[in-house]
Protein backbone atom coordinates (compact mmCIF):
# COMPACT_ATOMS: atom_id res chain seq x y z
CA UNK A 1 0.00 0.00 0.00
CA UNK A 2 1.49 3.75 -0.78
CA UNK A 3 1.35 6.37 1.46
CA UNK A 4 -1.06 8.29 -0.57
CA UNK A 5 -3.56 5.38 -0.67
CA UNK A 6 -2.88 5.08 3.46
CA UNK A 7 -3.42 8.72 4.27
CA UNK A 8 -6.41 8.02 2.06
CA UNK A 9 -7.55 5.54 4.19
CA UNK A 10 -7.03 6.77 7.85
CA UNK A 11 -8.96 10.09 6.44
CA UNK A 12 -11.79 7.66 5.19
CA UNK A 13 -12.23 6.31 8.48
CA UNK A 14 -12.06 9.01 11.00
CA UNK A 15 -13.24 8.44 14.48
CA UNK A 16 -15.37 11.43 15.57
CA UNK A 17 -12.87 13.11 18.05
CA UNK A 18 -10.68 13.26 15.06
CA UNK A 19 -13.86 14.93 13.07
CA UNK A 20 -14.42 17.02 15.97
CA UNK A 21 -11.24 18.47 16.27
CA UNK A 22 -12.04 19.04 12.30
CA UNK A 23 -8.46 17.22 12.06
CA UNK A 24 -7.18 15.10 9.30
CA UNK A 25 -4.01 13.08 8.07
CA UNK A 26 -1.59 15.03 5.57
CA UNK A 27 1.07 12.76 5.30
CA UNK A 28 2.74 9.38 5.74
CA UNK A 29 7.14 9.06 5.51
CA UNK A 30 7.35 5.20 5.88
CA UNK A 31 10.85 5.62 5.85
CA UNK A 32 11.00 8.00 9.01
CA UNK A 33 8.13 5.96 10.46
CA UNK A 34 6.60 9.57 10.77
CA UNK A 35 3.06 10.92 10.04
CA UNK A 36 1.83 14.68 10.10
CA UNK A 37 -2.05 15.53 10.74
CA UNK A 38 -3.83 19.14 10.71
CA UNK A 39 -6.58 20.33 13.20
CA UNK A 40 -8.64 23.65 13.66
CA UNK A 41 -9.62 24.48 16.98
CA UNK A 42 -12.33 26.96 17.38
CA UNK A 43 -12.65 28.95 19.87
CA UNK A 44 -15.53 26.09 21.92
CA UNK A 45 -11.92 24.24 22.86
CA UNK A 46 -10.50 27.47 25.07
CA UNK A 47 -10.37 28.49 28.09
CA UNK A 48 -9.48 32.08 29.08
CA UNK A 49 -10.34 33.46 25.67
CA UNK A 50 -8.83 31.34 23.24
CA UNK A 51 -6.10 29.51 24.80
CA UNK A 52 -6.83 26.34 23.86
CA UNK A 53 -7.47 23.58 27.14
CA UNK A 54 -4.76 21.35 27.67
CA UNK A 55 -6.73 18.52 27.19
CA UNK A 56 -7.82 19.15 23.53
CA UNK A 57 -3.79 19.21 22.50
CA UNK A 58 -3.29 16.07 24.68
CA UNK A 59 -5.57 14.85 22.06
CA UNK A 60 -4.00 15.96 19.18
CA UNK A 61 -1.06 14.82 19.97
CA UNK A 62 -2.60 11.21 21.11
CA UNK A 63 -3.85 10.95 17.59
CA UNK A 64 -0.87 11.80 15.79
CA UNK A 65 0.86 8.58 17.43
CA UNK A 66 -1.61 6.12 16.92
CA UNK A 67 -2.19 7.11 12.96
CA UNK A 68 1.54 6.63 13.06
CA UNK A 69 1.07 2.95 13.94
CA UNK A 70 -1.94 2.60 12.37
CA UNK A 71 -0.16 3.77 8.91
CA UNK A 72 2.92 1.48 9.74
CA UNK A 73 0.49 -1.00 10.26
CA UNK A 74 -2.43 -0.94 7.96
CA UNK A 75 -5.82 -3.24 8.94
CA UNK A 76 -3.21 -5.30 11.17
CA UNK A 77 -2.91 -3.61 14.78
CA UNK A 78 -5.35 -1.64 17.48
CA UNK A 79 -3.37 0.64 19.57
CA UNK A 80 -4.32 2.07 23.27
CA UNK A 81 -2.22 4.52 25.17
CA UNK A 82 -0.39 2.67 28.67
CA UNK A 83 0.64 6.59 29.12
CA UNK A 84 0.87 9.81 28.09
CA UNK A 85 3.46 12.36 28.78
CA UNK A 86 3.18 15.84 27.53
CA UNK A 87 5.28 18.76 27.80
CA UNK A 88 3.35 22.59 27.29
CA UNK A 89 5.60 24.74 26.10
CA UNK A 90 3.86 27.96 25.30
CA UNK A 91 0.06 28.82 24.78
CA UNK A 92 -1.39 27.74 22.34
CA UNK A 93 -4.29 29.78 20.33
CA UNK A 94 -7.32 28.93 18.94
CA UNK A 95 -6.57 28.27 15.06
CA UNK A 96 -4.60 26.00 13.01
CA UNK A 97 -2.21 23.14 14.05
CA UNK A 98 0.11 20.25 12.73
CA UNK A 99 0.59 17.35 14.73
CA UNK A 100 3.93 15.06 13.92
CA UNK A 101 3.74 11.54 15.80
CA UNK A 102 6.46 9.72 15.38
CA UNK A 103 7.10 5.36 16.21
CA UNK A 104 10.51 5.54 18.24
CA UNK A 105 10.70 1.72 18.94
CA UNK A 106 7.59 -0.18 18.23
CA UNK A 107 7.63 -4.66 19.42
CA UNK A 108 4.83 -6.90 19.02
CA UNK A 109 2.73 -5.77 22.08
CA UNK A 110 4.24 -2.20 23.07
CA UNK A 111 5.70 0.93 20.84
CA UNK A 112 6.99 3.51 22.10
CA UNK A 113 6.28 7.15 20.19
CA UNK A 114 6.23 10.74 20.43
CA UNK A 115 4.83 13.46 18.69
CA UNK A 116 5.13 17.63 18.66
CA UNK A 117 2.04 20.14 18.17
CA UNK A 118 3.09 22.93 15.96
CA UNK A 119 0.79 26.78 15.40
CA UNK A 120 -0.13 27.50 12.47
CA UNK A 121 2.81 30.10 13.14
CA UNK A 122 4.82 27.14 12.87
CA UNK A 123 5.67 27.99 16.69
CA UNK A 124 5.98 24.44 18.52
CA UNK A 125 3.45 24.68 21.40
CA UNK A 126 3.54 20.82 23.27
CA UNK A 127 5.56 17.94 22.63
CA UNK A 128 4.63 14.35 24.00
CA UNK A 129 5.84 10.58 24.63
CA UNK A 130 3.72 7.84 24.95
CA UNK A 131 4.10 4.01 25.40
CA UNK A 132 1.09 2.24 23.52
CA UNK A 133 -0.35 -1.56 23.80
CA UNK A 134 -0.69 -2.85 20.55
CA UNK A 135 -3.56 -6.06 19.98
CA UNK A 136 -2.52 -7.38 17.08
CA UNK A 137 -5.25 -9.19 14.62
CA UNK A 138 -5.28 -12.87 14.66
CA UNK A 139 -5.25 -14.71 11.23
Amino acid sequence: MTSDAIVEQLNATQPAVIKTLQGRVLAYAAERRELRMEFRIGPEFCHTVDIVQGGFITAMLDASMAHVVLAAEPHKVRVSSIDINVSFLRPARAGGFVAVGAIVKSGRTVAFLKAELYSEKGELVATATSSAHLTREHR
